[in-house]
This record gives structure tokens, C-alpha cells and sequence, in this order.
């Protein structure tokens, strides 16, 4: 069955709107993707029809809520194929997934001169909280450096693993250049040496399928809003040997079985790790948004998006002066580029007015901007409800800009 943009359009109340009296061409899908009426549906249907907080109350409402919230984790288990729901753990988002790691698998698992392996190509996300934990035990941090395309150096990863690394973290795709790095590799090779890894998914789960178990990675983190889901949302996948002898990260109601003065014993998987009411109203909003991902089948969205990638890389290479960053044969539906000595905060709020979102600036990954020595690029991110069209608009303002720049 062939995949009906125009139908899936319609899903996304925003994209009916006008910006500055132009048609929204909405292009920073990187940075948070629109949500379908059936999320927006469900969570007003929280709120009006099922509210209350979760696992505490023996009443109706609660009752309703906590199976909901429930179902919801359940939906993810199946979406990533974790082996359990005690594996799926609610957070804020991945950062606060990956800060979760870095604190409690850190604290737990690591002394003095470990080491921790990260990638050039990561979000602030995925390197600020391991800066933390180094400036808190002292550890060690190595970076995979990348090439011109963007592609990890997968021979210099090997050389940096050594007896006292101890976790290796790294992005499934690039949020700046939209690389697909080969984390199967990754894993496979840290495996070999009893090295545990974890990937931020952030930008992989809404374009390809993602299988932690065949992946065999340790951790998974991912975030509700880029899955066409609520703000506020997100879930770490761990393997239960690991988070069983982690500690918690926060402390407060539900993450406990019995609290004295003198001592508290901490609550079983995977309530350990959510302190305080959740966000479940957020969580059963991912839940309805990975349905609807689900129903539009993820094979026919990933060759869909492939698709615009490829038409839109054609359509920009056709401008002169135009340059993309991020060359990698596997790509997610992301291109970065720059035109010639036009900033891209310039170009950014040129296109604005034309009715065009793109993403300007370094995209939270100032190491990527380093490497390729600019001060940041104009980002296009694509989504499931994207049009050529759209990218035909894009390419049209671009050369507008270009005219006006002279």
C-alpha cells in the first residue's frame, strides 16, 4: 500500500495553519515533530474523563489512570521489543534518561580513572552529563572522532577501549547531520569486551524500527516529542541485570517499599526509578502516538522519508554555493547545509517570513560545528507528513535569500 502524505496531512491540525499569511512549511522535525489529533484527542480525554493520580488510590479514577498509564508501558515494551515492561522506565525525556545512566549506573559502576567512550558527533545530551560524572569521580572521557562525511571512525573506536572503559555512549542517528551511525557495530565490538553500551535514540525511533533486544544494546534512550508524542515524556530502556544493582536517581513517593528514619528499601523494577507523581498523562499520549506510528506501518514511513532525503539532497545540490554537511551513505531524513558566506541565522529568519521553520545554529552538538570549523548550519528535518512540494518551497527560498545577499 502505497503512503498517503495528503491523508496523513489531515492528522495534523498545525500544518492547516498560515505563518505571516504563507502555508506553514513546518522543516525541524529534529527539534520536535507536530502531534496527530489522536494524541491531542487522548490527552484532553485524560483530563476530562480519567484524571487522577496513578497506583496510589483504590478508587475508580485511579484505577482508570494507572491502567491506562500501564497499557502505555506496555505499548512501548512491544514497540522496542524490550523483554519486559520492568525494562521501560518513564522519564522527562532523553536527557534526563541519560542523565539517569550517567548518574546511577556512574555512581554505581565506576571508580577513579574509568573510562567513558562518546562519539564526535553527539548531542550536548549525551556529553554534558558524563563532564559531570568525570568532575564528580574523576573518571576519564574518550571521543570517537568522525570524518569528513560524518561517519564514525570505527577503527579508532577500537583503539580507545581499554581495561578501564566501562560504558560506551552513543547516538543512533545524528541530530546535526543526520548520520545513521552503525550501532550494531558499535555494540558488538564493545560486547566483545564485556563493555556495556547506550545508545540515544532521539532521533531514530520515528524513522526506523528499533529492536533493543536484536540490538542487544544495554540501554536505549528516546523522547515523546520527536515521536509525534507529548512534550515532557520520554523512556529509558535498561536490561534488568543492570538496573537492578544501579541506584536510584531520585528519591520520593513510589520508588519505595518501606521508609523509616534509620533506613529505606527501594521499590522493585521499574517503579525503582520513577520518583514523585509521573507525567502519565504524557505517557498515555506516547502511547497513543507510537499507535499511530504503528498503524501507519514504520517500513512504509522510513521509505517514504527516504525518499524527500534523497529528492531534497538533488534539490539543494542544484544551488550554487550551497554546501551540506554531513555526507554519510546512511542518512536519516536530516541535511544541514550552509550557503555561501550567508549566516544561517540570516537565512533562518529569511525563510521564516516566507513561511518556511528550518532549525539555525549548532543544534545542541557544538563539537560536529567544531570539527567542520563554522559557527553552525541551516538544518532541514523531516517528518512523516513532509511533501515535496515543501522542499521545492525550501529550495525556491533558498535562492531567494541567495538573490538577496546578492
Amino acid at each position: 500500500m502505497a503512503f498517503d502524505v495528503i491523508k496523513v496531512r489531515q492528522d495534523f491540525p498545525i500544518l492547516q495553519q498560515k505563518v505571516y499569511g504563507k502555508p506553514l512549511v513546518y522543516l525541524d522535525n529534529a527539534a520536535t515533530s507536530q502531534k496527530p489529533q489522536q494524541v491531542i484527542d487522548s490527552m484532553i480525554n485524560v483530563y476530562t474523563e480519567l484524571n487522577s493520580n496513578i497506583h496510589r488510590g483504590v478508587h475508580y479514577l485511579s484505577n482508570q489512570s494507572t491502567v491506562a498509564f500501564e497499557e502505555a508501558r506496555k505499548k512501548i515494551q512491544t514497540f522496542i521489543n524490550a523483554s519486559g515492561e520492568h525494562e521501560v522506565i518513564f522519564t522527562r525525556g532523553t536527557t534526563e534518561a541519560i542523565n539517569l545512566v550517567a548518574h546511577s549506573f556512574g555512581d554505581t559502576f565506576l571508580n577513579e580513572g574509568d573510562e567513558v567512550i562518546v562519539s564526535e558527533l553527539e548531542h550536548h545530551s549525551n556529553i554534558v552529563p558524563w563532564q559531570l560524572l568525570r568532575d564528580r569521580k574523576n573518571i576519564t572521557i574518550k571521543v570517537i572522532p568522525i570524518d569528513e562525511a560524518g561517519e564514525l571512525m570505527m577503527d579508532k573506536f577500537e583503539e580507545l577501549l581499554s581495561s578501564r572503559t566501562k560504558l560506551v555512549s552513543v547516538a543512533h542517528v545524528s541530530n546535526a547531520l543526520g548520520t545513521i551511525n552503525p550501532v550494531e557495530e558499535v555494540i558488538r565490538i564493545a560486547h566483545d569486551r564485556d563493555i556495556p553500551v547506550l545508545i540515544d535514540g532521539a532521533q531514530a525511533v520515528q524513522h526506523v524500527a528499533v529492536d533493543v533486544q536484536k540490538l542487544d544494546c544495554d540501554f536505549y534512550a528516546f523522547s515523546g516529542h520527536k515521536l509525534y508524542g507529548p512534550t515532557g515524556i520520554g523512556v529509558l530502556y535498561g536490561k534488568a541485570k543492570w538496573l537492578e544493582e544501579m541506584q536510584p536517581y531520585h528519591g520520593g513517593g513510589e520508588m519505595i517499599k518501606k521508609v523509616t528514619f534509620d533506613k529505606t528499601t527501594y521499590n522493585e523494577l521499574p517503579f525503582k526509578f520513577e520518583a514523585g507523581t509521573p507525567d502519565y498523562c504524557g505517557a498515555i499520549g506516547l502511547g497513543v502516538a507510537i499507535d499511530y506510528v504503528k498503524s501507519l506501518d514504520l517500513a512504509a514511513i522510513a521509505d517514504y522519508e527516504h525518499e524527500l532525503l534523497t529528492y531534497a539532497t538533488n534539490a539543494l545540490q542544484q544551488v550554487d554555493g550551497l554546501r551540506i554537511y554531513g555526507t554519510s551513505e546512511q542518512k536519516s531524513g536530516v541535511i544541514s547545509f550552509l550557503v555561501d558566506n550567508i549566516h544561517p541565522y540570516d537565512m533562518g529568519m529569511m525563510l521564516d517570513k516566507m513561511g518556511i521553520a528550518v532549525r539555525t545554529g549548532h543544534h545542541c552538538a557544538q563539537p560536529i560545528m567544531d570539527h567542520y570549523n563554522i559557527p553552525g548550519t541551516v538544518r532541514a528535518s523531516f517528518g512523516l507528513y513532509n511533501q515535496r512540494e515543501e522542499i521545492d518551497q525550501l529550495v525556491a527560498g533558498v535562492l531567494k535569500v541567495k538573490q538577496l545577499f546578492g
